[in-house]
C-alpha cells in the first residue's frame, strides 16, 4: 500500500519536471550543433588565425568557415544547442521513469 501511495505521489512530481524542461525549451533561441575552433594558416608561427565550426548533421560531417564578425553569435548558437541537448536527455530519462512506474502501478493494482 505504501509502495502505491509513493508511486502516484510521484508521477506528478516527474510530469512538473517535464513541464518545466517543456517550459526551458520554449525559451531557447537560435542553435547550431558544433564546436567552434580557431585555427591557423601557418600554425608554428600562429599566423593567419580563421574560425571554423565542425558539426555532424544527418551522419554526415561538416566543416565550416566562420567570418571574424559572426563568431560571437556562433558561440552563443552553440551554447544553446548544448542546453538544448542537456534538457532533452534529462526530459527522456524522466519519461522513462515515468513510463516504468505508471507500468509499475497498473500491475501493483491489477494484482489486487
Amino acid at each position: 500500500m505504501y509502495a502505491i501511495h509513493m508511486g502516484t505521489k510521484k508521477l506528478p512530481q516527474i510530469e512538473n519536471k517535464i513541464n518545466k524542461i517543456k517550459r526551458e525549451l520554449n525559451k531557447l533561441g537560435e542553435m547550431r550543433p558544433g564546436s567552434l575552433s580557431r585555427q591557423y594558416k601557418r600554425p608554428q608561427k600562429q599566423i593567419g588565425p580563421y574560425y571554423q565550426l565542425s558539426y555532424t548533421h544527418k551522419m554526415k560531417s561538416r566543416t565550416e568557415y566562420i567570418r571574424p564578425e559572426f563568431i560571437n553569435e556562433i558561440k552563443q548558437q552553440v551554447a544553446t544547442y548544448k542546453k538544448f541537448k542537456k534538457l532533452m536527455e534529462r526530459w527522456i530519462d524522466l519519461a522513462i521513469e515515468h513510463s516504468r512506474l505508471k507500468m509499475k502501478l497498473a500491475k501493483t493494482a491489477r494484482s489486487k
